[in-house]
């Protein structure tokens, strides 16, 4: 059972950033590092081995339930974390 929800953010910049959903779920379920931020924000991260090993950057709102993906985005500067 899916436990989160894509914000409409998020499902726009999936079309235009060509990001599987697949790939949101590997990322928030088996990350490579999470951070909690001060905005009350989870991120997650993960490497993406079906696209050139880029690093995966979601987003997450986990107050909300279900939980809300708020955007995701291939980060070039989170290489360097993992």
């Amino acid at each position: 059972m899916q436990d989160y929800v894509l914000s409409s953010h998020c499902k726009k910049m999936l079309a235009e950033r060509n990001i599987k959903e697949s790939w949101i779920e590997e990322t928030i379920y088996c990350p490579q590092k999470i951070e909690e931020q001060e905005d009350e924000t989870t991120h997650y991260f993960k490497r993406i081995s079906d696209y050139g090993n880029r690093v995966l950057h979601t987003v997450v709102n986990p107050l909300k339930s279900p939980k809300k993906i708020v955007t995701a985005f291939f980060d070039r500067k989170a290489g360097r974390i993992l």
